[in-house]
């Protein structure tokens, strides 16, 4: 049943993208609280108070990774996207985070 449920999102992704020429993945995020990350004093908590639930988790080098994203392509437009990656020590400080977008 898994299988199937997998090939119907994938379809259902396809034709919406065809029929309306942009997908969007990922949820909003507050871009303006980026510049209130500190290295070695934000904690998950904060990361969480400010930004929310993370869209994705891992672990990158040992690191637990967090990651903010939205991502929207376009057949008649510029893609957008903008993403937030926060790197935590052992301690649940921020360890390092890179923030990208393509918004000017």
């Amino acid at each position: 049943m898994g299988s199937v449920k997998s090939v119907f999102t994938a379809v259902l992704f396809g034709t919406t993208l065809f029929v309306t020429g942009c997908a969007t993945v990922g949820k909003d995020f507050a871009t303006h609280k980026v510049d209130q990350i500190e290295t070695g004093k934000t904690t998950r908590s904060d990361i969480q108070d400010m930004f929310g639930e993370p869209w994705r988790t891992g672990v990158e080098d040992g690191k637990r990774t967090w990651t903010y994203g939205k991502y929207r392509w376009s057949a008649f437009s510029d893609d957008e996207t903008t993403d937030l990656v926060v790197r935590f020590d052992g301690n649940g400080k921020v360890a390092s985070y890179v923030y990208n977008t393509t918004n000017k």
